[in-house]
Parts: C-alpha cells; structure tokens; sequence
C-alpha cells in the first residue's frame, strides 16, 4: 500500500513536471507570434538578436519543451525525454547562464539566475534516474547525490537574493500581509536552511519537502493575483512562468525522496550518496 502510494506520488509530480513544459512551450509559440509580450520562452531570458542563430535557438527551445512535455506523460518514453531534458538544461546553463557569472562574479543575481537552471537540472536528472531501466554515471546514485546537491546550492543562491535585493522582494508581497520586509527575510532563511540541509545530506527530504511548499505558496500567493488581475507584463508572464516551472521541479524533487527518512544521523553519513 505503501509502495503504491509513492509510485502515484512519484507520477502525479511526473504529470504536473510534464503539463508545465508543455505549457511553457505552447506560451512560447504565442510569444513568437506576438501574442504575449516578450520575444523568447518565458523560462528563458530572452537572447539579444546578435547572439548567432537566434531564430534557430528558439525553435529548437520551444521543440524541446513541447517534446520532452508530451514524452513525459508516457511511462514508456519518460526516460528518454528526461534525458533529452537534462542535456538541454546542462547546455543552456553552460553556454549562457555560466558567462553571467564569469562577467560579473561578485554580483549575487548572476547565482540567483543560474540557480533556477540549477534547480530544472536537478529535476530533470531527478526523473531520469528514476525512470531509467539501466544504471549509468548519470543514473546511480552518485547521480542522483549530484542532482540534489546542485538543487541545495540554488536554494541558497534564491535565499541570499533575498537580503541582497530586498527593495525587488519586499514590494512582492502581498498587501494584505503585513511586515513585507519579514517576510521577505523569513523566505530568504527557509532557502538558505532548506538548502544547507540539502547540500549537507543531513536532512534531504525534510528539506525538500519545506521548500516545495514555499515555492508553492510563493507562486499561488505572489504570482496568481497579479495573473488574476490582468494588464500582464512580459517581466511578469517571464517571472510567473518561472515561479510555476519552479514549483513543478520542486514537487518531482520532492517526491523522489517519498519513503525515505527525513533524516539522516551524521553516523551514517557513508549512506549520504544514496540518500537512504
């Protein structure tokens, strides 16, 4: 009974992981053709028009998100569209996400961008390992260590954002909370705690777990209203889509690790690679 319950856990996460790339890349083909503001996939900051082969970039980015979305809704081609998704995250994020960082090293937005590639990567790989009937470099459980590890490295990168960027974060929330800046501070410290549990193997799904539900409400209470109400901007369609393929990765994330502990014994720290 247990084990079914993982399972369904495990395919509702696939399922949702799956329906938001085939969304991001149906709202990319209307961004292309000038229904929505913005000139590339919204997950994605847009690519100045000198970058080569610009055209051809946003075909092949809005082909993969529609074809890994409908390959992962099928057990049968779940594993081979993960990987396909994994490699086009790894790509991406060293050829443009990488150079952000080399450029301008002590600017903290240029971790915080890649951090949201890192936690897609780690999704990505997450599901591969998975759902891949062999094992390999990129499907054991060193792999599988890696993934998380590069997941607890973002959720820092997210916190510290935070405190470095308070005047962006504050005015997000809502009005109807009081005391924008301890809220910002509060959600800044779950990241940077979630994270630390994660990249010390100490308290992976505990961590993962807290910061899928963050994630979430961050999207339902931040994102939602201002997609409610409408007068949609590119930066808001480019941030809101973010929030939800965020959320997704999240909850795949999170259920790869339902039936294991919540925590692990520093005794046991040998174990930390298979985060069993």
């Amino acid at each position: 009974m247990a084990q079914r319950s993982i399972m369904e856990s495990r395919t509702a996460a696939r399922l949702f992981f799956a329906m938001t790339r085939l969304a991001i890349g149906l709202i990319a083909l209307n961004t292309l053709f000038g229904l929505i503001g913005g000139s590339f996939v919204p997950i994605l900051p847009p690519l100045p028009e000198s970058v080569p082969a610009h055209e051809l970039l946003t075909y092949v980015s809005i082909t993969v998100s529609l074809a890994t979305g409908a390959g992962l809704l099928a057990k049968r081609t779940a594993a081979p569209a993960a990987l396909v998704l994994l490699v086009y995250f790894l790509v991406w994020a060293a050829l443009f996400k990488v150079p952000i960082i080399i450029h301008a090293p002590l600017e903290e937005v240029s971790y915080q961008n890649m951090g949201e590639s890192l936690v897609l990567i780690a999704a990505a790989w997450a599901l591969y390992r998975e759902l891949a009937q062999l094992r390999n470099f990129l499907s054991g459980d060193v792999a599988l260590r890696v993934a998380y590890l590069l997941y607890g490295l973002a959720l820092i990168a997210f916190g510290l954002s935070h405190f470095f960027y308070l005047q962006l974060t504050a005015p997000l929330v809502p009005r109807w909370l009081p005391a924008p800046v301890f809220w910002s501070y509060l959600t800044g410290i779950i990241y940077i705690a979630t994270g630390l549990a994660i990249v010390s193997g100490l308290a992976v799904r505990l961590g993962t777990t807290v910061v899928a539900v963050q994630i979430t409400l961050i999207t339902v209470l931040v994102w939602s209203p201002i997609v409610a109400a409408g007068h949609m901007t590119a930066f808001h369609w480019q941030e809101t889509i973010v929030s939800w393929a965020l959320t997704a990765a999240a909850w795949v994330l999170t259920a790869g690790l339902e039936g294991r502990p919540w925590w692990t014994a520093p005794a046991r720290n040998k174990q930390k690679l298979s985060l069993r």
